[in-house]
């Protein structure tokens, strides 16, 4: 499954630094669920935040585990200067950790692995984990974005979304890099837009718009957009124009 180069990935995330927080409904709504679905009874001594963004999870990881040490690492520094105080920032790819084998207690991780070749990421999970650690990811499944998808599928062939594996798939990978199963659920969260172009800029605004290959390289003409708009515009309800994140959270054990 092709994925954007990193390069691309972290100017995207670079230039989304200032809006993030403030057009990241969705990304703190999981943050808590994936919080929620801990086991009772964890008590990780370190504890990584992989792909951290600009740290909201950092707060609710203190909450549960107050007396661990935590590690926010992502690839953006923009994003890690506006981390809170209290953890040790590392700028680092999540395929390839910056961190001595088996050092983690529980390897975290909420909406970052998508951008990532998925083995490798998973490979390097269980690398750093320690024997019995704990692994806690959220990433996206197939039908995130299914609606901006369908409004372009008459206008062009080009890929408008990023490429999501299956929930069977995801376990499997986990699975083959020697992660033990303990959970996998799925959830979908949906956000509202007024208008077609709020919801492109809120897009955006979180980093999410960099695509891999068979994406458009040139600009949107304005007939092509109206024609996307006008056929999102048959979702609109009382709420406004639907955005569906297709959510997968998995726990596992080394």
């Amino acid at each position: 499954m092709h994925k954007p180069p990193k390069a691309r990935v972290r100017e995207s995330f670079e230039r989304a630094a200032p809006t993030y927080d403030s057009a990241a409904e969705v990304q703190r709504r999981i943050c808590r669920r994936l919080v929620d679905g801990l086991a009772d009874g964890l008590q990780p001594g370190r504890v990584l935040d992989a792909g951290c963004g600009t740290g909201f999870a950092h707060h609710l990881l203190q909450a549960r585990f107050p007396a661990a040490q935590t590690l926010a690492l992502d690839l953006s520094p923009a994003m890690l200067r506006r981390t809170a105080a209290g953890c040790l920032r590392i700028a680092g790819d999540l395929e390839h950790l910056p961190l001595a084998a088996a050092s983690i207690d529980l390897y975290w991780s909420s909406l970052a692995l998508q951008w990532c070749d998925l083995a490798t990421a998973f490979g390097e999970a269980a690398r750093v984990l320690q024997p019995g650690g704990q692994l806690a990811i959220a990433t996206l499944g197939p039908g995130t974005f299914e609606e901006l998808r369908q409004a372009f599928a008459g206008v062009d062939d080009y890929q408008h979304t990023l490429g999501f594996h299956r929930p069977t798939e995801i376990a499997e990978l986990a699975a083959a890099a020697g992660l033990s199963l303990s959970h996998l659920e799925t959830a979908h969260e949906v956000i509202d837009y007024p208008d077609f172009r709020s919801m492109l800029r809120a897009v955006k605004a979180v980093g999410a718009n960099q695509l891999g290959d068979g994406r458009r390289t040139g600009l949107l003409s304005r007939s092509s957009f109206s024609r996307a708009e006008q056929a999102l515009e048959a979702r609109r309800s009382a709420a406004g124009l639907p955005l569906t994140y297709d959510v997968i959270m998995l726990y596992a054990r080394k």
